[in-house]
């Protein structure tokens, strides 16, 4: 993360007093609301009306009778499988990413874990995953009726959605290895390669679907009233906790932390293609959260669509100015990583909330992102390269919690709804429930599956290897063939 250790302890009260009058406003303009009004309830029944007025077209021999019904359907299809198109360009978002911020020694070894994440995800989700998480009865971990997307299975937890059964199993695939490719920034330029590719396929089959499970698989969490519209909770903190613990049984990297536990910096080895990963990452959210809808549905399209987009961009200016007032530069590691930790805060919420609450969840992201960085690098003295752990955890809490601060339950984000669109208590307390649960559930397995591995397989190269750089001892190949890179020195 560039070199945000060397930090002016004295500058530390400007991004906290930020926080502390952000909080105090907060509190000022949020109201209780009631979680669904009469029009609410009126829409919902005019949409239930007119859903059971449509018909899903059936397949024949020789394939669909062309209705304007089928239009609407094959309308839906495609834009969830844009979406998911756009999810899956997420992938060499984070391969850059991670990759700039790292060292050149080890830019293979990371474009391999990013495309092996998506490999394994797509067997084990198939086989499995899928399953689990949309599957069976149990309000705890779904069931293993529906593997190998056995069509006879309805999932009755997506009937909502009417596109076909393969275009729902990738769309939510796409989001497995997301939730994978996290904990890979954590653990990068130490992790053994077999390692990585055990546990990598066990979050994909195991971990994810069932605290999946609980969310958008009506599961015990979905009974408690817990909300989130794309992944904030169930998709980023989810793979930020596994990340958190993964890096504490890894251990940090070789040079580090100084004898007396002060860290030092390793700064990454390419800036531009950390600036080109977020943009990919960007333009991939696009598809991430409005694609949540799983339907054509032109109105929330746009407006998730342009919430999410200033939280984005909410979050870098907050993060660089936080960055700016406590390192005395203007931080790029910081800014980009602010873009992301907006586009985290949002997630969750972006359904049910208005553009000026969007800003707020934002900003409030891109300070929390700084501070968290600084807190795990110098007080929890856990070392993760790339910030995934502040990104999506950290960032990914906030954004949960931030949809029972600023939604009234009823997707009303009109300006004719206020500057803020509510707030409920008993939302609030829904959603810190949620969070909690998938913290300890990800901390809890992780730990088991972390351990397990480290005193089996093994979990960390050794430090020769670490030395030399992943790429050449696990690869046998060099990213940047002909370079001259500078050799790490001893201790």
């Amino acid at each position: 993360m560039g070199r945000f250790i060397e930090f002016d302890r004295g500058r530390l009260w400007l991004p906290l007093l930020m926080l502390a009058v952000g909080t105090l406003v907060l509190g000022a303009t949020i109201r209780p609301v009631i979680a669904q009004d009469e029009a609410a309830t009126e829409e919902a029944v005019v949409v239930e009306e007119a859903a059971e007025e449509t018909e899903t077209p059936a397949a024949t021999p020789d394939g669909f009778n062309k209705t304007l019904t089928d239009t609407s359907y094959a309308l839906d299809t495609i834009w969830v499988m844009i979406a998911g198109f756009l999810v899956m360009w997420m992938q060499a978002g984070f391969a850059l990413v991670e990759c700039g911020m790292t060292r050149a020694k080890n830019a293979v070894n990371i474009c391999m874990k990013n495309l092996l994440d998506f490999s394994f995800g797509t067997i084990t989700y198939w086989i499995v995953g899928f399953s689990i998480m949309f599957g069976g009865a149990s309000k705890f971990w779904g069931g293993l009726d529906g593997m190998f997307l056995n069509p006879a299975e309805p999932f009755d937890s997506l009937s909502w959605s009417l596109v076909p059964l393969d275009a729902k199993f990738f769309f939510q695939l796409v989001f497995a290895a997301t939730t994978a490719t996290i904990v890979s920034g954590a653990m990068a330029e130490r992790t053994k390669f077999t390692s990585y590719m055990i546990y990598s396929a066990v979050v994909s089959a195991l971990i994810y679907p069932i605290s999946g499970h609980w969310i958008w698989g009506a599961g015990w969490l979905a009974d408690q009233g817990f909300w989130d519209f794309a992944g904030s909770t169930v998709v980023h903190s989810c793979g930020g906790w596994l990340a958190l613990i993964g890096a504490i049984i890894l251990g940090p990297r070789i040079g580090k932390f100084a004898a007396d536990g002060t860290p030092k910096a390793i700064p990454g080895h390419n800036i531009v293609l950390v600036t080109l990963g977020v943009f990919i990452l960007w333009l991939g959210w696009f598809g991430f959260n409005p694609g949540s809808t799983m339907s054509a549905d032109a109105n929330s399209i746009a407006k998730i669509t342009v919430v999410t987009n200033a939280a984005a961009a909410a979050g870098t200016i907050l993060a660089l100015f936080t960055a700016r007032m406590l390192f005395g530069k203007w931080e790029a590691t910081m800014a980009l990583n602010g873009a992301l930790a907006g586009l985290v805060g949002i997630t969750a919420p972006c359904a049910w909330v208005s553009i000026p609450s969007a800003l707020i969840i934002g900003a409030v992201a891109g300070v929390l992102v700084v501070l968290s960085v600084i807190a795990i690098d110098k007080f929890l003295k856990v070392d993760d390269p790339v910030g995934a752990i502040s990104v999506h955890g950290v960032c990914g809490a906030w954004g949960t919690l931030a949809l029972g601060l600023f939604s009234n339950g009823t997707g009303d984000a009109s300006p004719a709804a206020g500057l803020f669109t509510g707030g409920d208590a008993t939302q609030l307390v829904a959603q810190a429930i949620g969070v909690g649960a998938v913290f300890l559930w990800a901390m809890g397995t992780g730990t088991v599956l972390f351990l397990v591995i480290k005193h089996t397989v093994g979990l960390r190269v050794t430090p020769e290897e670490e030395r030399e750089g992943l790429d050449y001892g696990e690869h046998g190949n060099e990213a940047y063939h002909g370079f001259v890179l500078e050799a790490m020195p001893e201790g």
